[in-house]
């Protein structure tokens, strides 16, 4: 098959690139920054000669926009808004003027859109949006309204011979340089890999190779459409989270920090606590209801996967969909 992503060149989209690239399919890149044969440069905002790329492929997935590894500014959040707005409604345009669109149409949206809470998992069925909670920084419901923002422009765009279906990522972990999974290990490794704030926050994840199953999957079931939750089943408090990791990694004690420590950390990092501090639940309803079986359901199980896949990376060229298959 075709593959086309727009914005595929941050981690996830170099996740998702390798592994399809391995699995024998075509995949081509839209980037305002091409460096290979197979990137195509595009603003993100205006039609042009890209969109030949989309007319005649059979999946797109789109993966643009700013990064979330920032500091929550005004001008931050803004970009990070139109952005995802802005690419959103140019493919969904290069969508609707193709003669041979594509039959599905992913686009990446986050399990941030759900409210921060401790009492229950969010699924796509019961989940409770957010926005509006009490006790929480006000900018954190500007995170949901991107959300929010980023579907909404998925679902008004014209593309009725199309599929179109919002993927609410968990965090990726791959082992790769820089990713998030790379963030952590690395606090861990310093003796910083203890819970923050009281460690009662859950955090929602998805191993690499579990999220390349799971677009392929949805590739495939021209029965499942909207928002689905790409995220294991089995979320798990920060400290225990963390925990976890360290045990993976071999390292015995985890310092905790406080929410102002926290705060002095994430401004060295020039990142936000909200990626710290938000409890997101979230579980994978329709991609179980739907069958879909996990490769890494649980933590301590992924954690040491990615450990083991890290130490070799560089040696090993496996792609992450590789390693370690059952």
């Amino acid at each position: 098959m075709k593959f086309v992503l727009p914005g595929g060149t941050g981690q996830v989209g170099t996740i998702l690139d390798r592994a399809l690239t391995a699995a024998g399919h075509d995949v081509v890149i839209l980037t305002r920054r091409p460096t290979r044969a197979r990137e195509i440069p595009w603003d993100g905002e205006t039609l042009g000669v890209w969109a030949e790329e989309i007319d005649g492929s059979d999946v797109v997935v789109t993966l643009a926009g700013r990064s979330v590894s920032c500091r929550y500014t005004p001008a931050n959040l803004r970009a990070m808004m139109d952005s995802r707005v802005n690419s959103a409604r140019v493919v969904g345009e290069a969508i609707e003027a193709a003669v041979r669109p594509p039959r599905v149409w992913m686009q990446m949206s986050t399990a941030t859109v759900y409210a921060h809470r401790f009492d229950a998992p969010n699924d796509e069925a019961t989940g409770v949006i957010g926005g509006s909670e009490a006790g929480v920084p006000d900018y954190w419901a500007y995170s949901v309204k991107i959300a929010q923002n980023w579907e909404r422009e998925q679902e008004r765009a014209a593309t009725p011979h199309t599929r179109k279906v919002a993927l609410r990522s968990a965090m990726v972990m791959s082992p790769d340089r820089g990713g998030v999974f790379d963030v952590l290990s690395w606090l861990a490794r310093l003796g910083l890999g203890g819970p923050v704030a009281g460690g009662a926050q859950y955090v929602s994840w998805i191993h690499g190779h579990d999220f390349v199953r799971a677009v392929e999957f949805l590739a495939d079931r021209d029965d499942l459409a909207g928002p689905v939750n790409l995220a294991a089943p089995e979320p798990l408090p920060q400290r225990a989270f963390m925990r976890d990791l360290r045990a993976a990694r071999g390292v015995p004690v985890g310092l905790p920090a406080t929410r102002w420590m926290a705060e002095i950390g994430a401004f060295a990092l020039r990142s936000d606590t909200e990626l710290l501090l938000k409890s997101r639940r979230v579980v994978p309803g329709r991609l179980l209801d739907a069958g879909f079986s996990f490769t890494h359901p649980r933590w301590p199980g992924a954690a040491a996967d990615l450990v083991r896949a890290g130490s070799g990376w560089g040696r090993d060229s496996r792609p992450v969909h590789q390693l370690n298959r059952p």
